[in-house]
This record gives structure tokens, sequence and C-alpha cells, in this order.
């Protein structure tokens, strides 16, 4: 199984955004329309398409899934949305509305019982997203950081029964400095799941270091924004 490539579109204020190590001030916009960005990489061959919504992540409540669900509902292939999500009802309305994987970040470090729960009921339609600074998980949008372990809190989750994980190194985000390969292939080991790498990726050849360790998945964003590559480039390069 090669891995699968997901293009990533951060959204913020209804634009398209990327932001500089999860920084809120050091936002660059790509794009003035999250839909049509997403149509743009259906249209050059994207299976998944990974969206985040920056303003809910922030906020602690959906704000930019509009976009999300009319993504969903007219494009083909698979969504999957983190940001904001804190209840069942959030995972609840993006399910009902054609959404194919709902990420539960912040909320799985706050409330465990909770995301164990949710991950019990929804199964596959859940991924748990960790995000790490320094080795300890990082919440409500990057803003806080937390003393728990990313690696015993991905263990924790693999053994209630979760299956995907997306693992971002903050420190590589949005720097096209190359990924955190050491610490993705730890989350995988230590969960035994299949982990998507988020952040740093800059070059085709970080698309093939990963492919080589087997990891399950990788997102994509500012490479393919700053034309480092395509994503056709991409889905070849891993093909």
């Amino acid at each position: 199984m090669s891995i699968t490539i997901y293009p990533a579109i951060d959204m913020r204020g209804g634009n398209c955004v990327r932001l500089l190590q999860g920084d809120y001030n050091k936002e660059t916009i790509y794009g003035d329309s999250p839909f049509e960005m997403a149509k743009q990489f259906a249209a050059d061959g994207a299976n998944w398409i990974h969206m985040v919504d920056l303003d809910g992540a922030k906020d602690g409540r959906r704000v930019n899934d509009r976009f999300v669900i009319q993504a969903a509902k007219e494009l083909d292939g698979n969504i999957q949305i983190g940001g904001g999500i804190r209840s069942e009802e959030d995972i609840l309305h993006y399910l009902e509305n054609g959404i194919d994987r709902v990420i539960i970040g912040s909320i799985a470090v706050s409330n465990p019982e909770f995301a164990i729960d949710m991950i019990k009921k929804y199964g596959m339609q859940i991924a748990v997203g960790i995000d790490a600074k320094d080795g300890f998980v990082a919440t409500h949008g990057w803003l806080d950081t937390s003393k728990v372990k990313a690696v015993e809190l991905g263990k924790r989750f693999a053994e209630a029964g979760a299956v995907t994980f997306i693992f971002t190194d903050i420190a590589t985000d949005g720097t096209l400095s190359g990924p955190n390969i050491e610490a993705v292939c730890e989350m995988a080991e230590v969960t035994g799941k299949s982990v998507i790498a988020s952040g740093g990726v800059s070059s085709l050849d970080d698309l093939k270091a990963l492919n080589a360790k087997g990891i399950g998945g990788v997102i994509v964003g500012k490479a393919i924004y700053e034309n480092r590559f395509t994503l056709k480039q991409a889905l070849e390069e891993v093909r």
C-alpha cells in the first residue's frame, strides 16, 4: 500500500490560509474560497481532502462548516474535518452531512472519556488528532500545551479502539523544513495503527521517505501552495 496524500485546506475567516507553527499572527492567505480549493484538489486526483476550521479550533465551536459540507456534498472523494469539534452534536453534524471522518483533538485531552466513547460509537469515522510540541500535546488551536505526552495519549486511544491518528509536530508545521519522521514513526510504533503525518513536508523526497517507512498518510499544505510541487506530482511520486 502506498501512502495516502491529504491536501490540506485550513480555513480562517472564510479564506484558505496557512499559519506558521500554528501562530494565528503569522497567517498567509492562499485563496478566498475553501470550496473552490477543494474542487481543484478533487480535479487533480485527491482521494482524500483534509480540512481544518481554524476559527473553530480557537473558538471551540463550528465556524466554517458550510464549506466542508458543500465539498462533501458536491465533490467526489473523501473529506476529513478537524477544528472546533467539542461534542457529539458536532460529530453528528458532519457525519450526517456526508463528511467521511471527523477529527477530535483538544477534547481528547480535556475529556478523554468522552473521546473514547465517541471512538467506540463511531469507529473508523473518528480520527484522533495529536498535536505535539516538544513531545507534549498542544490543544485549543495550539494555544495551550498540556502535560500529557503525545505517545502516551496515542497508546491510550489505540487501546480504546482508535484506528486512525493524525500526528502533527508543531515545530515543523508551515516551515517547509521537512517532517519529523522519527516522531511520526514512534507514534506509529506505539499505537500500532495508521498514522497520518502532518507538518513540514517540503519536497517529493519527504513524501518518498515517509512512504518508505510505511506511514499511512501525509498531509500536505504549504508545499503545494508555495509551488514546491503539484498535487499531481505528489500523487504520482507515491503511486
